[in-house]
């Protein structure tokens, strides 16, 4: 019997887990924004749902034969603070109710961020490491956490939480901005970042459903780096000028970009290495820029 997965926001992280669960025999039925977007997932096998906000009875519908959920869609901070109960997750705001009386009581995931540590000064974080997340988007992802945790525990619902450190892979990577002249060394001495890989976060989730299994998992590789190293080995490998360090301070980003260095510390991994039996494909920056290359090169 055909198993279904369903997904609230099948993108570029979401995308290659679906993937994976089409060529082992799942029915996968996810969110998409557009008409154009929907086609794309439609051309690839998937069956997609325009959403947007609000109830919907094609949701609703796809939801009463899934096997298992996943949320990959981000929380509103503005909404996480006019009501916390949902932790501004438009998902729980519009389908809560709904999750709580599924006939088949499916698996639940939600993919969060390590962004809900906050900063720790560099020092090692783990799942046990209170959370004191800095920004108003990080805030808004554990309260969107909590929320979808209360309502497992009231819906006697399994759900996986995955804290993702900054995603990366085929056309979104350091090495594709080097190669396009955006690449910027930015130093703030002291700063590190982990990393993750789509292949390992598709491969964490793959386990986690397979598995039936529940929890919160920080999906990271092994080694958190100062990201100007990481440029700098982009380089290397294209054999182009490594970009100049530009210091912090006088450095042109974004009040978002700007946040992200607000929050220094280095992500254990080891939990879902030990619980979930995950084996990292891409277990550092090194090995991810010379796939980056790869693709590069296949595609021309």
């Amino acid at each position: 019997m055909t198993q279904n997965l369903f997904i609230f926001g099948l993108g570029y992280s979401a995308r290659v887990f679906a993937q994976k669960m089409l060529a082992d025999g799942w029915q996968v039925t996810g969110t998409t924004r557009s008409e154009e977007k929907a086609a794309a997932l439609a051309k690839a096998g998937f069956k997609p749902i325009i959403y947007s906000g609000g109830v919907s009875d094609d949701v609703t519908t796809a939801l009463q034969a899934a096997d298992a959920v996943l949320m990959s869609i981000a929380p509103d901070p503005d909404e996480a603070e006019a009501h916390p109960e949902f932790g501004g997750d438009p998902v729980l705001r519009d389908f809560g109710s709904r999750l709580k009386t599924l006939p088949k009581k499916p698996w639940l995931g939600y993919l969060s961020t390590v962004g809900v540590y906050g900063n720790h000064d560099g020092a090692w974080v783990d799942e046990s490491t209170d959370c004191r997340p800095v920004s108003r988007r990080s805030k808004a992802r554990i309260a969107a956490e909590n929320a979808w945790q209360n309502l497992a525990d009231a819906a006697g619902l399994t759900l996986g939480i995955f804290r993702l450190s900054g995603i990366y892979g085929p056309g979104r990577n350091p090495l594709e901005k080097v190669a396009r002249g955006q690449g910027r060394r930015i130093d703030k001495p002291g700063q590190v970042f982990n990393r993750i890989h789509v292949d390992d976060i598709a491969s964490a989730l793959t386990l986690a459903v397979a598995q039936y299994k529940g929890g919160i998992f920080n999906i990271t590789d092994n080694e958190p780096a100062p990201p100007q190293d990481v440029v700098a080995f982009a380089a290397g490998l294209l054999d182009v000028d490594v970009p100049p360090l530009i210091p912090f301070d006088e450095a042109d980003l974004s009040p978002m970009g700007r946040s992200f260095y607000g929050e220094n510390k280095r992500v254990s991994n080891a939990k879902s290495k030990t619980d979930l039996g995950l084996h990292y494909s891409v277990p550092d920056y090194r090995i991810g820029m010379n796939l980056a290359l790869k693709s590069l090169w296949a595609r021309g």
